[in-house]
């Protein structure tokens, strides 16, 4: 069928010249632009292959005075009968009378010229909208953004050309036979690439029922016997079709996040270190629950190694944000530190090489990040101790109780002062002692409902009373990171990183 005429304004036989003036008490001239005609759709022109349906084929409008009901519209043309419902000014002029929800593309190239498509009314009443395409290139040119729903015709020829679309090509699909020997639903494949995010509906006769159960498992919403429509039926398929569409679309996009995120799950899940602790006497526990939600890892970080020569090393870090890019950031800063480590290097040296590598990759300047490393010796009595603007250590041994290291000597977080130094302070151990490493998520949480925090004081007195309630390892880790969400009311807002290594006699 024809293409639909966008113009600005629909011009009467008589203003034009082609047709005598009707009298004010006649009936509208059959010479004139039917009733239903849409004045104005887009500034594309008229093409030239556009048929005009004979004068005496015209359905007069069953009813003059009341426009909008819908009366048949001249094919090629946004009807409307099929939902545009127009009024006719006194000049001759069209105007919409009611505006429309629905607007539905129709595919069919019926050579007789004959509507289809019955008088269509959307849930609320009215009228739904309908623009004709004769074949697949007028319709890709009618498919814009406010087009819900495709009416395709399987009748219609096959495409003799694989890309009918193409800019300034030729119309494909208006000659006899031009389909003959090629997949029967080729043309309703095409439609389904050319419009992946509309409902389709397939026409087709009543005695071809298999063809239409075809479309449907090629992709279409549902199928339609073209011989058995009628205005009521063909509306409520039209809703459920777009409805159907969007409910797949929403069930499709679901998947794909659900896909995404098991897939970022396992990439955060391998990003987390695999402490190296082979050959060592220590038992090494940790916990890590980062602030974003259903998130794997944030902007903390950690990590464990055993050198050669058996000292174990241990960090604990923070970069100051808990979004992905800290998490990034923090899993570059623990890599390094394990390479550098592994190279042999150790407190300032280290530190500094550290700071290099935050300032070559954080996104901003004023992104810092603040660390904890020890170094203990071989024989597990004595460790270094290396302080960028992090919380001190937590030790505990028995009969001694929690208390937290020393930390005068704490320098400055990473990032923050060029050319800084981080002095590595000597401590004492024992012969058997819990070193509990942390970041300040873990102290940072609030207490009951006013604005005191738990602060490190408030965690050695919980870690005292869980160790003396029996708890060590990681159930002394889990209990200390329930108890704190539970006195902050809630999830903590920030990420929280616990290492602890033990060393018993």
């Amino acid at each position: 069928m024809p293409v639909p005429v966008p113009r600005q304004r629909a011009i009467p036989a008589v203003e034009c010249g082609q047709a005598p003036a009707a009298s004010p008490d006649s009936g509208p001239s059959t010479e004139q632009a039917p009733p239903g005609t849409r004045p104005a759709e887009n500034p594309v022109t008229q093409r030239e292959n556009a048929r005009e349906i004979p004068t005496e084929k015209r359905e007069k409008p069953t009813d003059t005075s009341t426009p909008g009901t819908g009366t048949t519209g001249t094919p090629g043309t946004e009807s409307g009968t099929t939902g545009t419902g127009t009024a006719r000014t006194p000049s001759g002029r069209t105007e919409n009378a009611v505006p429309t929800n629905l607007t539905v593309l129709l595919i069919e190239d019926d050579p007789a010229g004959s509507p289809i498509v019955p008088d269509l009314l959307d849930q609320a009443g009215k009228p739904i909208r309908v623009r004709t395409a004769r074949n697949l290139t007028e319709a890709g040119r009618l498919l814009t953004d406010d087009v819900h729903c495709i009416l395709l015709d399987l009748a219609l020829s096959a495409p003799a050309a694989p890309a009918p679309a193409r800019a300034g090509g030729e119309g494909t699909g208006d000659g006899e036979g031009a389909g003959a020997g090629t997949d029967e639903l080729a043309v309703l494949r095409h439609v389904l690439e050319l419009a992946p995010r509309h409902a389709v509906l397939a026409l087709t006769s009543s005695s071809d029922a298999e063809r239409g159960a075809e479309a449907v498992a090629v992709g279409a919403q549902d199928y339609l016997f073209r011989d058995e429509l009628d205005g009521r039926l063909l509306s409520r398929a039209i809703r459920y079709a777009v409805e159907r569409k969007r409910s797949d679309s929403a069930e499709r996009r679901l998947a794909e996040g659900r896909v995404r995120a098991q897939e970022n799950r396992r990439l955060e899940r391998g990003l987390l270190p695999t402490p190296l602790l082979a050959g060592s006497p220590l038992s090494f526990a940790a916990r890590y629950r980062p602030g974003r939600s259903r998130a794997l890892l944030g902007g903390d970080f950690y990590d464990v190694v055993r050198t050669p020569d058996g000292t174990v090393h241990a960090m604990i870090g923070d970069v100051c944000g808990h979004g992905p890019d800290e998490a990034a950031l923090g899993v570059e800063l623990r890599i390094a530190w394990r390479a550098l480590t592994l190279a042999g290097l150790c407190g300032d040296e280290l530190l500094g090489t550290l700071q290099q590598v935050l300032e070559h990759e954080r996104s901003d300047d004023e992104i810092f990040a603040t660390l904890c490393a020890v170094d203990i010796s071989p024989d597990g009595r004595r460790a270094g101790l290396c302080l960028a603007g992090h919380p001190s250590p937590l030790i505990a041994a028995p009969g001694v109780p929690a208390r937290l290291l020393p930390y005068d000597n704490n320098g400055p977080a990473l990032g923050l002062l060029p050319g800084a130094r981080w002095p590595r302070m000597q401590v004492e151990l024992g012969a058997e002692w819990s070193l509990m490493l942390y970041t300040d998520g873990l102290i940072e949480g609030h207490v009951g409902e006013g604005r005191e925090r738990l602060g490190q004081d408030g965690m050695v007195e919980m870690v005292r009373r869980q160790r003396a309630e029996g708890l060590r390892g990681e159930e002394l880790l889990r209990a200390a990171v329930n108890e704190v969400r539970e006195l902050n009311g809630g999830e903590l807002a920030d990420d929280v990183a616990v290492v602890l290594l033990d060393r018993t006699a």
